[in-house]
């Protein structure tokens, strides 16, 4: 199943590409939560190709009504993680697909096609980039960590979001040897499998921002939890907590002063 998720995400990849340099209509879901032609056209190709090929799973998609759909054997997709980047031609923008079976892990799959980078991952077999093995970083020391984070849609809107936010960097930023916020929570998961951060957090992301990478990130050796450090739940909490698991706990306890 692997093997064909990556030629289709691969084909639908070309979409991607050809829509990041051109000229792009831009609508709004939200006051910050952009939408473009290409997230739909993504996302229509992948269903189809899909709702094909793999007829035991249905498809959670991010531009769809899925009102009625079940989380059971899922397909969650996100066409374009990182649309503001997408749109503003900035490289970190990627095709995100994460395969659940009876609501377990399965499969993870993220790509980029503007840097062409594969991040795969299946349940017990690994994690890898462009077919080599990813491991976390054996950084212990919080404060030689790299880690990242996100800023939610609702800071514009939502002052207590907007105060939260501001109250964990406060808290973090000293401590820590800096913060990134690139843009895709996909590809931040994929950054602390390939080592490159220690550690990630950020709230308010929807199940298809992470359901691809906290499988790749899993299979790499992380650790990935709520903000009590209790098991995360696609589609429940509000914050994911992601780490190398080395600086896991006292991230967890920074983020919680």
């Amino acid at each position: 199943m692997k093997e064909k998720l990556i030629e289709i995400i691969k084909e639908a990849g070309k979409i991607l590409k050809d829509g990041y340099s051109s000229n792009k209509e831009v609508n709004f879901k939200a006051k910050k939560d952009l939408v473009t032609k290409y997230d739909v056209a993504v996302e229509e190709f992948l269903k189809e190709k899909f709702s094909k090929e793999f007829t035991d799973f249905n498809i959670i998609a991010e531009e769809s009504d899925n009102k009625n759909i079940e989380f059971k054997d899922s397909i969650i997709v996100d066409p374009i993680d990182g649309t503001t980047n997408f749109v503003n031609q900035v490289p970190h923008t990627c095709i995100s697909v994460g395969v659940y079976k009876d609501k377990k892990p399965y499969i993870g799959i993220v790509y980029n096609p503007i840097l062409d980078e594969l991040y795969e991952a299946k349940i017990g077999e690994g994690a890898y980039l462009n077919g080599k093995k990813l491991e976390v970083s054996k950084e212990n020391d919080f404060q030689k960590s790299l880690l990242a984070t996100g800023f939610p849609y609702s800071n514009s809107t939502n002052q207590d979001d907007l105060n939260d936010v501001i109250e964990k960097i406060r808290t973090i930023l000293p401590r820590c040897q800096d913060i990134r916020r690139l843009g895709s929570a996909a590809i931040d998961l994929c950054f602390i499998a390939r080592g490159t951060y220690e550690g990630y957090y950020e709230m308010n992301l929807k199940a298809w921002d992470v359901s691809a990478g906290i499988i790749i990130l899993q299979e790499a050796g992380g650790k990935f939890t709520n903000l009590s450090g209790d098991n995360y739940t696609l589609f429940e909490d509000k914050y994911i907590v992601a780490s190398n698991g080395l600086i896991h706990d006292e991230l967890i306890t920074l983020l919680n002063q």
